[in-house]
């Protein structure tokens, strides 16, 4: 529904419920064959990095995660009250397009500098995503400074970024949100981060690898960022749009 003309808002929330049907079935359903052996090529290659790296994956994740998202370097984003879904989500679709073009940017000045700088563009493009969680929560009227709302931010980061298995089971618990907290974690040391930094690294990998190499890095890096920053952003909008119409219609 991008660019479309405002629609009468009952009309808008009966197409923003089928989007959010459709993408729901998609999340739920059963990993494929592909699925399968590539999560078990990467299994294979976990196994054999020795264990001292993947803490020292784990614990560089874990911090840069917890220092943007959990931190305070960001000015919380008022939430915005009193407002229909559609003027809501027209106000998040140019959150997404501005951030999309921003991560563009800043994928293509790291991708250009080759190994050194592609390295540098892993927190810097960690900043961006979740700066623009930042925003789309905001604009669904969210309480940013809550800790549960940061919470769930980082339950859509994973969601965004992992396995269909590791999808099969995030998108249950986006589902049961506002009803059933016996299984979130009550702080964020008890958030399992070594689990957290395999999925997403395992999916960077494949998507982020060529930005590392000198002369076609920049391109690389500018449209996997743009991808990668839409991806995130129809992601939120879509587990918006659940708590939305499960608990607040």
């Amino acid at each position: 529904m991008d660019n479309s003309p405002d629609l009468n808002d009952d009309f808008y929330e009966e197409l923003a419920f089928a989007e959010m049907s459709a993408w729901l079935a998609k999340n739920h359903q059963r990993p494929s064959l592909i699925n399968f052996i590539t999560k078990g090529t990467q299994k294979t290659i976990n196994q054999i990095l020795p264990e001292r790296f993947h803490k020292a994956v784990t614990f560089a994740i874990e911090n840069m995660v917890k220092g943007v998202l959990f931190g305070t370097r960001f000015i919380t984003p008022k939430a915005l009250d009193g407002v229909s879904l559609q003027e809501r989500e027209k106000k998040v679709r140019k959150i997404i397009k501005f951030y999309k073009n921003t991560a563009s940017a800043e994928g293509a000045i790291t991708g250009a500098g080759g190994i050194l700088m592609g390295i540098a563009d892993f927190p810097a493009f960690l900043t961006i995503k979740m700066k623009m969680l930042f925003e789309i929560a905001a604009a669904y009227g969210k309480d940013v400074s809550d800790f549960r709302e940061r919470l769930f931010m980082l339950y859509i980061f994973k969601l965004a970024f992992s396995s269909q298995e590791t999808r099969n089971q995030t998108v249950k618990l986006i589902e049961d949100w506002e009803n059933d907290a016996s299984d979130l974690p009550e702080t964020v040391n008890d958030f399992d981060w070594r689990s957290f930094q395999l999925e997403y690294r395992d999916y960077m990998d494949l998507a982020k690898l060529a930005q590392l190499i000198p002369v076609i890095g920049a391109g690389v890096g500018a449209v996997a960022n743009y991808q990668l920053s839409g991806k995130l952003g129809e992601t939120a909008l879509q587990c918006y749009r659940v708590r939305y119409f499960r608990w607040e219609v």
